[in-house]
């Protein structure tokens, strides 16, 4: 799969579905094999997965079999509220901080920001360059001014060059900081449902937010780097707020401050004595 250009993701991801099916079949028997992942007690979705990295397996030795075919059933996500994101964000260390900021304003997947370098971020025009993942179209994504800040003093401070990751480790060691932090703020808050919220979330409310302002299907297909508009249409469907205190309202009485609102994402709606009316989704 290295020779063949795969991503690394998914020889791990490979690797490990082999793994699992080792340990209840023998690699070499797919009738032993197919019976295994039939009997399993998991989606349909996992049991596709599986087929798919015991048919590279099947392909490599050559070994003849017919693969089942598993139609996963489509799942509704979930999008969590800002403030719910937040929480878990103010009880999280400086550099987690500075990640679930990036996930949450930017959208990236979790290898896109584990791979970012220092000359990815245009810190003067406050945007990252990200290299997609899954083939992607190349994409520019806008950062807040707060985070700008925050990424150029991390910068200075650890003295990083150009050519230096921006953050070390993974994207599963991401994933697993993350799902510490999470839950021990569920506990501290006494807060259940924060322990659901996964950390593709923070890209979910991204790609949900970005299309309730824009509208544009073709731009968040564009900002999420999705190869297909098919994927990008499922998150047309997430956009359900209820009817009573929906917004966030603010009011400008001079330029600086509602050019501070617009880039926090708040909306013009009216003037009223000489005062700009600002509002937000909650």
């Amino acid at each position: 799969m290295k020779n063949n250009a795969k991503a690394d993701n998914t020889i791990a991801n490979t690797a490990k579905a082999l793994r699992r099916i080792d340990q209840h079949a023998d690699l070499n028997n797919p009738e032993q094999v197919k019976q295994f992942i039939a009997n399993m007690q998991v989606s349909d979705g996992y049991k596709k997965a599986l087929c798919v990295a015991y048919n590279k397996y099947c392909k490599h030795y050559k070994i003849q079999w017919q693969m089942p075919k598993y139609t996963p059933q489509s799942k509704f996500i979930k999008i969590p509220t800002k403030e719910k994101l937040q929480m878990i964000i103010s009880n999280s260390p400086k550099t987690l901080v500075m990640k679930l900021t990036m996930s949450l304003e930017c959208g990236l997947r979790p290898v896109e920001l584990c791979n970012l370098k220092v000359k990815n971020i245009d810190l003067e025009r406050k945007i990252i360059y990200p290299t997609s993942a899954k083939h992607g179209a190349p994409r520019t994504l806008k950062m807040s001014n707060s985070l700008t800040q925050m990424i150029q003093d991390y910068i200075i401070i650890r003295n990083l060059n150009q050519n230096d990751r921006l953050f070390k480790g993974d994207s599963k060691s991401y994933g697993k900081c993350y799902r510490r932090i999470r839950n021990r703020t569920a506990k501290k808050l006494k807060d259940p449902t924060i322990q659901t919220i996964r950390l593709y979330d923070f890209r979910h409310y991204f790609a949900t937010m970005l299309y309730h302002r824009t509208k544009d299907i073709l731009y968040v297909k564009q900002q999420m780097g999705h190869r297909k508009v098919e994927t990008t249409l499922i998150y047309t469907q997430l956009l359900q707020f209820d009817t009573e205190e929906n917004y966030t309202c603010k009011v400008a009485e001079d330029i600086k401050q509602a050019t501070d609102l617009i880039e926090n994402g708040f909306e013009y709606i009216t003037e009223m004595d000489g005062l700009k009316l600002f509002r937000k989704r909650k």
